[in-house]
């Protein structure tokens, strides 16, 4: 068999090497091999060196990554050690992508009488999968969502986020910079484009672990509110406000969007990585009340994930996805179009509209290495499965980046003074914006 380096003829092994020859036929690809659970190797025609390996651990492996290769499929048997990535794991996610774009219905019936003839294996406790209650998008079922990703534990993204612990698109002034530096200018980035004065209120929605608004208090003098529904980022952001000096100029509070008082409008508000989180049915409600909530005359920064293009959508948000049931629960990320006009049906006015897309690919790069650095750390912490689940999360969300199926943008909005757009009060340009870039 042309390809194969061939050590066994047990019939597993020859019904699995027919399956690869004819999966990986049409492939363009000839970086990697394959290496079975007795030792056979398999190449693609013409393979001459390889970025990676990826080790089938038993006999079932195949029957568990292709039936069917969706991205759910996939994701969980890496998780699960079905397989294994030997060498440039970002380097496989290519491959990944193109089992699970181009695998057909015609394919699913070709291959299936091969891969049903392939053993399975016994079922693996699953205790990874987010389990969530209620109507989507309640707020109950918001914080139960948001609580799943962001309160694994404060110690956890302290290994591998960066000093300030931003766990969002950092803005680099170089690729080769750190990603200390970079998010530390993403920070004051948005305080240029927010234009903060000293004395102004500032919302923060989803403040994380507070950074932002430290830096805003700290550098322009502003009277901060954070809010998150994340019970570790309260703690851990207010006890780093206490050790800073800032209770005086800023506060965390335990609070969902839609309960914000609007009795005392904000001057400015920002939002960093959390529209994503809000989803497509309440959008308007989430644009509406950041409206009420904002002083005339004011502006809001709105950051967030966003859909590159409109028909992907039902890839990235297929509701059995593996982001869905073991990253982001109930994720719901929207083209920049859809954003912006729902922004203006709340009336906002955009004035300013720019993508990241490029800053967020370096941020996952950043990410992914710093991770796998600390492979032993998160592994004591989080045991072998966790860890898997989120290095396969971490390259794949940086190859989405790269490749076009996600993007990112800041839109900054402004809420006129009379209601009609007139006397918006902004400065002709954005020299200011750029000081530092």
């Amino acid at each position: 068999m042309e390809g194969v380096r061939e050590r066994s003829r047990d019939r597993h092994v020859i019904n699995t090497l027919d399956l690869l020859s004819a999966v990986f036929a049409d492939y363009p690809g000839k970086h990697f091999a394959i290496r079975l659970w007795d030792g056979t190797v398999w190449e693609p025609n013409g393979a001459t060196s390889h970025r990676f390996t990826i080790a089938l651990n038993g006999p079932s492996a195949l029957r568990r990554m292709f039936f069917p290769p969706t991205e759910r499929k996939l994701g969980e048997a890496y998780m699960f050690g079905d397989f294994e990535i030997e060498g440039e794991l970002y380097a496989a996610i290519d491959l990944a992508r193109y089992l699970w774009e181009g695998w057909s219905l015609r394919d699913t019936l070709r291959f299936a009488p091969k891969l049903l003839r392939l053993p399975t294996r016994d079922p693996v406790s699953n205790d990874q999968i987010a389990q969530l209650d209620g109507s989507r998008h309640s707020v109950s079922r918001d914080k139960a969502a948001i609580q799943y990703h962001y309160d694994v534990s404060n110690e956890f993204y302290q290994l591998w986020l960066d000093e300030k612990m931003v766990y969002s698109c950092a803005y680099f002034k170089d690729p080769a910079e750190s990603i200390d530096a970079a998010q530390s200018r993403k920070l004051d980035y948005i305080c240029r484009k927010l234009r903060l004065q000293p004395g102004e209120r500032l919302l923060d929605i989803g403040c994380g672990w507070g950074a932002l608004i430290m830096h805003a208090a700290q550098q322009y003098g502003v009277d901060a509110l954070g809010i998150t529904l994340s019970e570790k980022q309260l703690a851990l952001a207010r006890e780093r406000i206490a050790v800073a000096g800032l209770a005086g100029q800023c506060r965390v509070e335990l609070l969902d969007y839609r309960d914000v008082d609007e009795s005392q409008p904000f001057d400015k508000i920002v939002s960093i990585g959390m529209v994503e989180h809000v989803g497509r049915e309440n959008l308007l409600i989430y644009f509406e009340k950041a409206f009420r909530v904002l002083k005339p005359g004011g502006v809001f920064l709105n950051h967030g994930i966003t859909l590159f293009q409109a028909p992907r959508l039902p890839l990235y948000q297929a509701k059995d996805s593996f982001i869905q049931q073991y990253i982001f629960p109930d994720g719901d990320s929207q083209h920049i179009a859809y954003v912006l006009d729902v922004a203006a049906q709340a009336g906002f006015e955009v004035r300013d509209v720019e993508s990241l897309r490029e800053h967020y690919a370096l941020t996952l790069k950043n990410w992914l290495a710093r991770y796998e650095a600390q492979a032993k750390a998160i592994r004591d912490m989080l045991g072998d499965i966790g860890y898997r689940r989120w290095r396969i999360y971490l390259a794949g969300a940086r190859w989405a980046f790269e490749a076009g199926y996600n993007s990112i943008h800041q839109a900054l909005l402004y809420k006129s003074v009379d209601g009609k757009g007139a006397g918006a009060h902004l400065p002709l340009n954005r020299d200011d914006w750029y000081v530092d870039a």
